[in-house]
């Protein structure tokens, strides 16, 4: 997820080199969508690993 919203900041940074405003507003608008969606998965995932390795210890 990480990965695609590289790509897609990369398309967007291109993008509006090159003139292609609509394309690369969409492309920035997709990039920050996945980036946030991805802390978001990130920060659930890490509270799941302290709770189930706080479960595990006891």
């Amino acid at each position: 997820m990480l990965t695609w919203a590289i790509i897609l900041g990369i398309i967007a940074v291109i993008a509006g080199a090159l003139g292609f405003g609509g394309i690369a507003g969409a492309a920035a608008g997709l990039a920050k969508i996945l980036f946030f969606l991805f802390l978001a998965v990130c920060v659930v995932l890490l509270i799941l690993a302290f709770t189930a390795g706080s479960a595990v210890a006891t």
